[in-house]
């Protein structure tokens, strides 16, 4: 039963990791492509780490799985929200087929484009 809990989220998260990979590459704007790295690589990496604390079943191995998977859901969220705005700052256009601003809406400080 553990080997086969483990082979299940080693193919999780490398079809996570190939989700995220093929997201960066496919989606046609930062943003969808933040998003594709963001949520699909972290999901990913904590399915690995759970693989490996299942298949040492170590203290020390399994006190820095969990550091690894605390660090990923505590920075990759920060991150992304961070490159997201950055972007939308700095001017980065949408998808041609996006239909809403909701920062603009707000009065987000967005430059004016001429």
């Amino acid at each position: 039963m553990q080997t086969v809990l483990i082979i299940f989220f080693l193919l999780l998260g490398g079809f996570m990791a190939l989700v995220a990979a093929l997201g960066c590459l496919r989606f046609p704007d930062v943003y969808t492509r933040m998003h594709a790295a963001t949520k699909s690589g972290t999901v990913g990496v904590l399915a690995m780490s759970l693989a490996m604390m299942c298949w040492f079943q170590e203290g020390a191995v399994i006190v820095r799985g969990i550091i690894i998977t605390l660090f990923f859901l505590l920075t990759a969220p920060v991150a992304a929200h961070m490159i997201g705005r950055a972007a939308y700052r700095s001017g980065v256009s949408f998808w041609a087929k996006t239909k809403t601003d909701e920062w603009n809406e707000h009065g987000a400080d967005r430059p004016q484009e001429d």
